[in-house]
């Protein structure tokens, strides 16, 4: 069976989860990557009413539609970060967020991690996607000069922090798969391979693969894949375009999504600077057979041309499958 296609509901939390089912059925998408906010995946209802994940499963089904993996993105970004400000005040809920105090934040977001690891399991979801925070992300610039042992207390909270986290997910069976993304404690190739050495390789942390963050910072994503070949437990689907021209610069100039002085921006599937037809080769030679999920957040196209239009191209990439027989195989039958 091909790799299944999702759509990421995180982009589409402003409407109701049975209208997103209705439009990803008739687009034909095969399941959706449901979001941990607006109405579409409730981790505290999962866990204490009963009738919950029943009927979350029935509206699915009416659609025809699966789901394979269950994002937090915003809940965990706070387990680690630092600061704790105004901007986890926009995207966490009342109950994380409490009084803003940092600490009781950073505790009362990795809790609701941990319930996210039993709420999947309910329903019978083995991978949860995800990010890590950082404390030390702010100091990427390395100005003021940072002291190697103040990155090392970085890689170390996050160990501290997330290896409770972990461990209720091997209680239940399911995974973690980070997003390797700038503001994480792994945010490139070097920062991935530190963060796995810091809590030793364990099998339930793993990592979500989106391009998208690996070519505006210049970095292969298919040697990445290759690279960490066991570890990527997901396939997030987004393009990303650089513009630069000797004005727009790499960081962003602190300009909003879709400003054309920006050096770099998310685009419509197919049309930037993801070598994709690559990256599948090599997704088929490591033997990924999960889900690729259609993440949209080109903001100079309509979602709702851009999201069937991404499907589209994904299914004429995932036509791109391993060969039947292998070459040396082949060969020797013709000789």
């Amino acid at each position: 069976m091909p790799r299944p296609v999702t759509l990421f509901t995180g982009q589409w939390a402003d409407l109701p989860l049975e209208e997103v089912c209705r439009l990803a059925s008739e687009w034909g998408y095969d399941g959706l990557e449901l979001a941990c906010w607006g109405d579409h995946f409730d981790v505290r209802r999962a866990l204490t009413d009963d009738a919950y994940l029943p009927s979350l499963r029935a509206t699915l089904d009416r659609y025809g539609l699966q789901v394979w993996t269950v994002s937090c993105h915003l809940t965990s970004q706070a387990v680690c970060d630092h600061p704790i400000d105004e901007r986890h005040r926009g995207i966490l809920p009342d109950r994380i967020w409490g009084d803003g105090e940092p600490e009781g934040v950073r505790q009362r977001a990795a809790e609701e991690i941990k319930d996210t690891a039993r709420a999947a399991a309910r329903f019978g979801v083995d991978t949860v996607v995800g990010f890590t925070g950082s404390s030390i992300w702010h100091t990427v610039a390395m100005f003021p000069p940072v002291p190697p042992e103040m990155i090392e207390r970085g890689f170390a909270d996050f160990a501290e922090r997330w290896n409770p986290i972990l461990d209720v997910f091997d209680e239940v069976g399911v995974r973690y798969a980070h997003e390797v993304h700038p503001s994480e404690i792994a945010y490139d190739y070097w920062t991935t391979q530190r963060a796995l050495d810091a809590i030793g390789h364990r099998p339930a942390f793993g990592l979500n693969f989106d391009p998208s963050h690996f070519v505006w910072q210049d970095l292969d994503p298919v040697g990445f894949l290759y690279d960490f070949r066991d570890r990527i437990y997901h396939v997030d689907c987004k393009e990303s375009v650089k513009q630069f021209n000797g004005r727009n610069g790499r960081l962003g100039s602190h300009l909003p999504w879709g400003d054309p002085r920006r050096g770099w921006d998310f685009v419509s599937t197919g049309h930037g600077d993801v070598p994709w037809e690559a990256c599948f080769r090599m997704l088929n030679s490591i033997g990924y057979d999960g889900p690729i999920s259609v993440e949209w957040e080109d903001a100079g196209m309509d979602r709702l041309v851009g999201a069937p239009a991404a499907l589209a191209l994904v299914r004429e990439l995932s036509r791109i499958e391993p060969p039947a027989a292998s070459f040396d195989a082949a060969f020797s039958q013709t000789s």
